[in-house]
């Protein structure tokens, strides 16, 4: 990684639950793994405050769908 996105990634990770609620709306998403059914793994995109926005049947889609969508990822862990 850069040192821009070390930055970028603290920031993020030092903000409260409610402070990130806000932050981004419309801008920040992140990915979740979510079981499609007994075998498959798919993807939630979820925006800013948790709302789950849609479900791909791979990251690469719901990495694609981001970028479409001009959402920025982030990575939660």
């Amino acid at each position: 990684m850069d040192n821009a996105s070390d930055t970028a990634r603290s920031f993020v990770m030092g903000l409260s639950p409610e402070d990130f609620r806000f932050l981004g709306i419309g801008q920040i998403a992140y990915l979740r793994p979510v079981m499609l059914d007994n075998e498959t793994t798919g993807y939630a995109i979820h925006a800013a405050d948790g709302t789950r926005l849609s479900v791909m049947e791979s990251l690469d889609l719901a990495q694609t769908a981001l970028l479409y969508n001009d959402l920025h990822p982030v990575t939660l862990q």
